[in-house]
Order: C-alpha cells, then sequence, then structure tokens
C-alpha cells in the first residue's frame, strides 16, 4: 500500500495496490514489496469499518482475481511472506520493529484477500491460485507447490512458535483472524462440504503435528486474557521493565509436563485455570460456545467440572444468560440451555445444587430472593424461559430442551424453595389454561365447517397435540419429584394442594390418566389429613401436617414409573465431514479455533 496510505478511502487508487492486482508479474526479489508493506494503517475494530474495507478493496481483489492466473502475483505475495516469518523468531529477539511491522502488513494484505477469494470461489479454485506457475496465458504447472497449504502451516507456527511481545502482538492476533479467514469456507457454500480441503490440510498434511499445540496455544491465550499493548507499539519502542507483555506462547506449551499416553495429538492444560475464565466470561457468546464445546465433546473436562465444589461459579452466569433473554442472541440463549442440559445428565450435579445456597440474587427481579438454592434458583429461572417463549418466540426446541432439563433434575428436587414449588404449578396452570383454549377453538371451528365447507380449517389437532405433550411432561416430571423424593418437597405438595381444582379435568383424560394416579393419590392423601385437622389453618400448620403425613403415606402406593432421563445428542455428521468450527474470542488479546475433538484428543488431568 505505500507509506502514504492510511485511510480506507485511499485504498481504490493506491498505485502499489493496483500493481499488485494488475496484469505485470512481480518478482519476489522486486523492492516493490518493501515498499508494498510500508504503510501504517489501522486495522479495522467494527463490522462497519470491515464492510467499509472490503467495498473499498472488492475492486483490486476482482482485478487480481483476473489477472493472477497470468501473473502469479499471489503467489509472489504468499511467498515473500513465508520467507518473511521463517526470520520472525529472530527478529522478536533482536526488537527490529521494521522487520515485524512490514510482515504483518504483508499478512493483514493477504488476509484480506483471501477473505474475498473464499467468499467468490470454491476450495478448488482457491489451491489454483496459490499453485499457479507458468505466465502464459490460462496455464499453470501441476507439479507446483501447495502454496495454500504451505501459508496454513506457517501460520499455525507463527501462532504456537513467536513469543508474544508488545511488537509481536499484532501479528499474533492477525496471524489467527487469517486461520478464522481460512476455515470460513463453509460459511459461503450451501452444499456441505464432504471433502474439504481444510479438513484435508489439518487433519492429514504437514500442518497435522502442529494441531494440538496451535488448541493449546489458543487455550492458554483465552486464559490469560491478556490486554493489547498501547497503539504504535509494533513501530515505536517503549522503555519496560520485563519486556512489556511479553508472555511465552511457547514457554506456555514448554511448561507442562509430558504427558504419557499413546493417543496422539494429546496434552495438558491447567484445567483450573480454564475453569475460573470460563466462569468469568460467560457474558460473551463465544465463552459460552467453548464451553458448550468442551462439556459435550471432551470427557475429561467434563469429568473435572462436575466434580468441582464451586459449581455455582458456573451455573450462575449460565441462568443469567437465559434470565436475560430477551437481551440475548437466539444462539447464546440455545447454548446456555444445552449446557444446563448437559450438566443436568448428572445425578451428583442434579443432587449437589440443592445443598449450594445462595444469598441476596440482585439480576432476579421478579421477586425478592434473600436465600434461596443454587436448585431452586435454577428451575425458577427455566420455568420463566419456558413462559418467555410460550409468550414471544414460541419454538418448540427451547421448550423441549428447557423441559428435558427439569425432567433430568426431578427424581433429585429437593427441599424446593416454596417460590420454585409455586412457580411449577404455576406453568401447569399457564398450560391447563392454553389447552382449555385451543380445545375451545377447535370445537368452535368445527362448527362452523358444518355451515361452510369452503373455508380452510386452522391445524388445531396439531396445534392441541403439542400442548398436551407439554403437559404430560410437566406431569411427568410432577410425578417423579413425587415418587423419589415426596419427603423432601412439603412445598411442593402445598403448592399441589392450593391449585388442586387444576388437576381435575386431566384424572380422566385418556393422554394422561396413568401418569395422574399418583397425583392424584397424593393430593386426596393430604386433603383428607387436612380436613380431620379442622377448617382454619395456617400455613405453617399445613405445612406441618403435610412433613407428618408423608411418613404415613405407604410408598408401595405410588405407581413407578420409567426414570426421565434425557441426553443432549448433536446431529450426527457423515465421518468424512469435517466442519472446522472457528470463533474469535474477542476478549482484549484472547482469540481461539474450534477443533474436532474426534480426530484431535486434547486433555489430560494437570494439577498445576
Amino acid at each position: 500500500m505505500g507509506s502514504n496510505s492510511s485511510k480506507i478511502s485511499d485504498l481504490p487508487k493506491n498505485e502499489y495496490l493496483k500493481r499488485l492486482s494488475g496484469p505485470e508479474a512481480i518478482s519476489e526479489n522486486d523492492p516493490f514489496w518493501n515498499q508494498l508493506f510500508s504503510f501504517s494503517f489501522s486495522a479495522p475494530t467494527s463490522s462497519t469499518e470491515l464492510k467499509l474495507l472490503e467495498e473499498a478493496t472488492i475492486s483490486v481483489c476482482k482485478s487480481l482475481v483476473e489477472n493472477n492466473p497470468r501473473t502469479g502475483n499471489l503467489a509472489a505475495l504468499t511467498k515473500v511472506f513465508l520467507a518473511r516469518t521463517r526470520e520472525l523468531r529472530l527478529s522478536a529477539e533482536c526488537q527490529n520493529h521494521i522487520f515485524i511491522w512490514q510482515t504483518h502488513n504483508a499478512l493483514f494484505i493477504i488476509c484480506c484477500l483471501l477473505k474475498v477469494f473464499i467468499c467468490e470461489m470454491s476450495e478448488e479454485e482457491l489451491q489454483l491460485h496459490f499453485t499457479y506457475e507458468e505466465k502464459l496465458p490460462g496455464t499453470y504447472s501441476s507439479d507446483s507447490e501447495d502454496l495454500l497449504e504451505e501459508l496454513l502451516c506457517s501460520l499455525i507456527q507463527l501462532i504456537t512458535d513467536t513469543p508474544l511481545l508488545d511488537i509481536t502482538y499484532e501479528i499474533s492476533v492477525e496471524a489467527i483472524s487469517a486461520m478464522i479467514v481460512f476455515l470460513s469456507c463453509q460459511l459461503f457454500h450451501k452444499e456441505v462440504l464432504r471433502q474439504s480441503i481444510s479438513h484435508k490440510y489439518l487433519m492429514q498434511g504437514p500442518c497435522l503435528p502442529y494441531t494440538s499445540k496451535l488448541v493449546k496455544t489458543l487455550l492458554y491465550n483465552f486464559i490469560r486474557q491478556e490486554k493489547p499493548p498501547p497503539p504504535g507499539t509494533h513501530v515505536f519502542p517503549q522503555q519496560s521493565d520485563g519486556g512489556g507483555l511479553l508472555y511465552g506462547l511457547a514457554s506456555g506449551v514448554a511448561n507442562s509436563s509430558p504427558f504419557p499416553s499413546s493417543v496422539p495429538h494429546t496434552f495438558q492444560i491447567n484445567f483450573n485455570s480454564l475453569y475460573t475464565t470460563l466462569c468469568e466470561q460467560q457474558t460473551s457468546d463465544q465463552a459460552t460456545l467453548l464451553l458448550y464445546t468442551l462439556l459435550h465433546q471432551n470427557a475429561n473436562v467434563r469429568t473435572y467440572m462436575l466434580a468441582r465444589t464451586d459449581m455455582e461459579n458456573l451455573v450462575l452466569p449460565i441462568l443469567e444468560i437465559l434470565y436475560h433473554v430477551e437481551e440475548r442472541n437466539s444462539h447464546h440463549v440455545y447454548m446456555a440451555l444445552i449446557i444446563l442440559l448437559i450438566l443436568t445428565e448428572d445425578d451428583g450435579f442434579n443432587r449437589s445444587i440443592h445443598e449450594v445456597i445462595l444469598k441476596n440474587i440482585t439480576w432476579y427481579s421478579e421477586r425478592v430472593l434473600t436465600e434461596i438454592s443454587l436448585g431452586s434458583l435454577l428451575i425458577l429461572v427455566v420455568i420463566r424461559t419456558i413462559q418467555y417463549n410460550m409468550t414471544r418466540t414460541r419454538d418448540k426446541y427451547l421448550h423441549t430442551n428447557c423441559l428435558a432439563a427439569l425432567a433430568n433434575m426431578s427424581a433429585q428436587f429437593r427441599s424446593l424453595h416454596q417460590y420454585a414449588a409455586q412457580r411449577i404449578i404455576s406453568l401447569f396452570s399457564l398450560l391447563s389454561k392454553k389447552h382449555n383454549k385451543v380445545l375451545e377453538q377447535a370445537t368452535q371451528s368445527l362448527r362452523g365447517s358444518l355451515s361452510s365447507s369452503d373455508v380452510p380449517l386452522p391445524d388445531y389437532a396439531q396445534d392441541l397435540s403439542v400442548i398436551e405433550e407439554v403437559i404430560r411432561m410437566m406431569l411427568e416430571i410432577i410425578n417423579s419429584c413425587l415418587t423419589n423424593s415426596l419427603h423432601h418437597n412439603p412445598n411442593l405438595v402445598y403448592a399441589l394442594l392450593y391449585k388442586r381444582d387444576l388437576f381435575e379435568q386431566f384424572r380422566t383424560h385418556p393422554s394422561f390418566q396413568d401418569i395422574m394416579q399418583n397425583i392424584d393419590l397424593v393430593i386426596s392423601f393430604f386433603s383428607s389429613r387436612l380436613l380431620q385437622s379442622g377448617a382454619e389453618l395456617s400455613v405453617e400448620r399445613v405445612l406441618e401436617i403435610i412433613k407428618q403425613g408423608v411418613v404415613a403415606l405407604p410408598k408401595d402406593r405410588l405407581k413407578k414409573f420409567p426414570e426421565l432421563k434425557f441426553k443432549y445428542v448433536e446431529e450426527e455428521q457423515p465421518e468424512e465431514f469435517f466442519i472446522p468450527y472457528v470463533w474469535s474470542l474477542v476478549y482484549n488479546s484472547a482469540v481461539g479455533l474450534y477443533w474436532n475433538p474426534q480426530d484431535i484428543q486434547l486433555f489430560a488431568m494437570d494439577s498445576d
């Protein structure tokens, strides 16, 4: 771009970019490259700035796409960058600011071009653009080196091996940005890329030995959450004690003890530090997505987290995401909900959350909660999410996962807060009213159809079927609690008795008769004992009678049903299909990359 380019608006008429994209082939040894890389240009920091950059460079990129088969300038640019990366580590040690600054600019240009190329063409066409060697129109050498693969390997090594100093910070971040762009091919294709070149490079080629080291480095970046250096540090040296922001990506890898394992691509990492950072960063949907992937696809991480005695540090941020559902994007809410579902698959988790007592939950505004168990709070938030979904989004997927989480917990409900017990019955009341309304609409519609056969009828039968499915699920949740932990939940029995008329209409309903037996038995048994105790009873006296009655109720009279257990299952993909999950963990310097855990075994327990 040259030393005069400093604004986005200057780029379309920039002489250096015009020459790069023009019909003239440029030698790798041409002084042009040093001139092209000598610019002071602020990289985009927002989607708006990024869009402006793309719009400003589209003409240059289109020209390069047209001329590159004859000039091979993209390959020349890449080779110049690759040659520079081989000297990058030494330049960092020697504090060669100018060299690092120019190398960063070279990578910035490659990244911008790569993004446009990936948007506009297939992976095969992209690969051809990096292998053109001949200068004759429309020809290229079939035995050319694969510069695209070499570029990817170079990016990985830059991320993992370059010590992260103030002066190398920006090029490290740019390398990760380039990786994200490189792995984004699937985003621009409607069809599934079953033979992805990206997958081949990472999982079969020379990049393979570096993949686990890459993931470990990125995870340590996420853990450390280092702040970026002051602007201009890559150009102007600054005095500082201890090397400023020096922390070694390579040293981070070197300081874990060897992990003796026959499983390839396995490494150790400090689980405690990772857990702490994940707890602190859940306001970011990228961090929530990382947590979901670790829990769902890595058994070591899941086992470690479930064994923690401070699970509230992780669960509370997740609950806060769901509580503020209207302020979050749908992906963030889904990930948070699936995390809860995965956690509730474990009986130990379901028991322990009722033993954690919380005080003064300030973000819960519906009611002052001066003291409540983590389990009861989880129930409140999930029920609130269901009710929000019923009135706003009406997403069946959200309903299903919320109810599945409650069902997984139901057999382990312990000492439910009176408000949590009330909300369970209130949700059932809401569903009951919805059921009656749809049933009435269906009846009226059927009557109307008798007089007019030309008007199409709404599908009330399907609506009714969905509502009845949800109602049965709620009845199963209540029944599971009564069957397995009746003596632990007097507040739920109290709420049942207070709203016992709600259940009357479902006693003889063919869809609910079986599951209503236990609920009806409990209501009848305790109603009888209350009648025997007199008419005017205080809340405290009713609870006392319930606690006494629990001991007297014969357990064999409660019918046993299969245990409610729901497991989250991700949609299965063909073995040969690889989507490189990618994300940018935006918090300051923390950036990360998703991987395929079936191909890379990542974690071992680490006591650091």
